[in-house]
């Protein structure tokens, strides 16, 4: 089966993949065509914008996460219906989790047969650019490295020498030479790009990256790279299905066309945004009525019977949340009353006692006996493995698990014990003393991320505790 695709790469993060791959996007779109996007890696902010760019979900691709068949299985589904795939790869093309580049950006390349086109920072450099490229040729021949972006180049004589040399020297198309931009459309906070909910001028960012792409990319050239990419699966095989993300096809715990549909909701606003779309679509794929809602001046809901609360940057709006006590005071007697909730990240630091920003304290839920601060340096960053030692509403004790952590927030105060915390780090800083998985009643909180791919039972749990909870809520209202 075709199915035209390209990958954006570099020799290191920070190199402008992410610009390209927003701006192509854009440009192809502009163009009339139907672009599905997707990132490399666990990375929810690069998608949000490379979603805001296609007009359509952006889904990630991690083989550390998610077996290699399911990445496969799920590009092979979510590339319909599209005319071409986008897939932005992550940090350095050949860098992984070991030596072996385990889960690296060529890795995925090859599992998808894709052709990459590299983007080059030639930020004071010429031929030694044409070096760089040779040696990623000659590094991994079997990684099909198809042309070269140049970014901030320093004008048309510098353009000269570096394309020059790449194209004698390696072999390569230069497909496109973008300058040195006189304006940052594109804010960063910490280490990337800001979530696009935070940022006003998003639309203006996207169409800024746009012109730069249909001013100085070759989209006829980067499209026929795209199509001549190799067949993926024969034809007539059914890996073009969509991948099981919560245990469709009748496992127990699937509600789907049943009345008694559980509701769960989802807070996602510009504080909680950290949501990968395949968790979402395993709730739905049971039959949950999933509902989105925020605290940031709404109300808590009247009917529900779970709450998934996911990451991202409750500190920058802590003023607020802490401002919102009708919403923590219902939330708080739910959660005592049995409401299942699960939290990640940002989840959990709101579902503590409070937030300390600068020596200023801004209260939280209140549920759980923890106090944040926050770091200039990451606190944790990257994979983490789980090992859950009790059971709890949502995993068996002795599951792995596999997920990622970034946060700069850091306990102050923890005023519980390790009996209440079911995870044992084996990778990754988790949360306290070498520990996480905060559990409370059917509460569930952790700094780890998971991604429902790698861990399906997790969507199931979550519906089944969500069933369990609306049958007692209705039978209080009966009684």
């Amino acid at each position: 089966m075709e199915f035209p695709r390209i990958v954006t790469a570099a020799l290191r993060g920070g190199a402008g993949k992410t610009i390209l791959s927003i701006g192509l996007i854009a440009a192809w779109k502009k163009h009339g065509k139907k672009v599905a996007p997707f990132k490399k890696g666990p990375d929810y902010i690069d998608a949000g914008w490379l979603a805001l760019a296609a007009g359509r979900p952006c889904h990630n691709l991690d083989t550390f996460l998610i077996k290699p068949e399911l990445v496969l299985s799920s590009f092979l589904s979510r590339f319909t219906p599209a005319d071409v795939a986008v897939i932005e790869g992550n940090r350095g093309l050949f860098d992984g989790i070991d030596a072996k580049g385990s889960t690296s950006t060529a890795e995925l390349a090859k599992l998808l047969n894709a052709p990459v086109i590299l983007c080059i920072d030639c930020t004071k450099t010429t031929r030694t650019a044409a070096a760089a490229v040779l040696g990623c040729l000659r590094f991994a021949p079997e990684v099909n490295i198809k042309g070269v972006v140049l970014n901030r180049v320093a004008g048309r004589r510098h353009e000269q020498i570096v394309r020059d040399s790449i194209e004698t020297h390696c072999g390569l198309p230069v497909v496109g030479a973008i300058p040195k931009l006189k304006e940052q459309r594109f804010p960063e906070r910490h280490m990337g790009l800001v979530p696009t909910p935070e940022h006003n001028w998003a639309g203006e960012s996207i169409a800024a990256a746009e012109q730069m792409a249909l001013a100085y990319l070759d989209l006829d050239a980067l499209e026929k790279i795209a199509r001549e990419a190799g067949r993926l699966a024969p034809a007539g095989s059914d890996s073009h299905r969509r991948p099981p993300a919560g245990g469709q096809d009748g496992i127990l715990g699937d509600y789907s066309g049943r009345q008694d549909r559980p509701r769960i909701g989802i807070i996602k606003d510009s504080a909680f945004q950290f949501y990968y779309p395949e968790n979402i679509e395993a709730l739905e794929s049971l039959g949950a009525r999933v509902f989105f809602f925020s605290p940031l001046g709404g109300a808590f809901p009247k009917e529900i019977d779970a709450l998934y609360i996911g990451g991202g940057f409750p500190e920058t709006h802590a003023a607020e949340l802490a401002q919102n006590t009708a919403f923590k005071a219902r939330l708080r007697r739910l959660a005592r009353d049995g409401l299942p909730v699960y939290a990640e990240c940002g989840g959990l630091m709101y579902l503590g006692e409070a937030l300390v920003l600068e020596e200023k304290s801004f209260p939280m839920v209140g549920l759980l006996p923890v106090v944040f601060g926050f770091s200039k340096k990451p606190q944790g960053h990257g994979y983490t493995v789980m090992e859950v030692e009790r059971d709890n509403p949502y995993f068996k004790a002795g599951t792995q698990l596999k997920g990622h952590e970034f946060h700069y927030s850091r306990v102050l105060k923890w005023r519980g014990c390790s009996q209440d915390m079911v995870f044992s780090v084996k990778r990754g800083a988790g949360f306290y003393n070498g520990r996480d998985g905060i559990v409370y009643k059917n509460v569930l909180a952790t700094y780890t991320h998971i991604h429902a791919l790698g861990s399906p039972f997790w969507a199931r749990a979550l519906v089944k505790s969500a069933a369990r909870y609306r049958r007692k809520r209705e039978g209080a209202i009966v009684a």
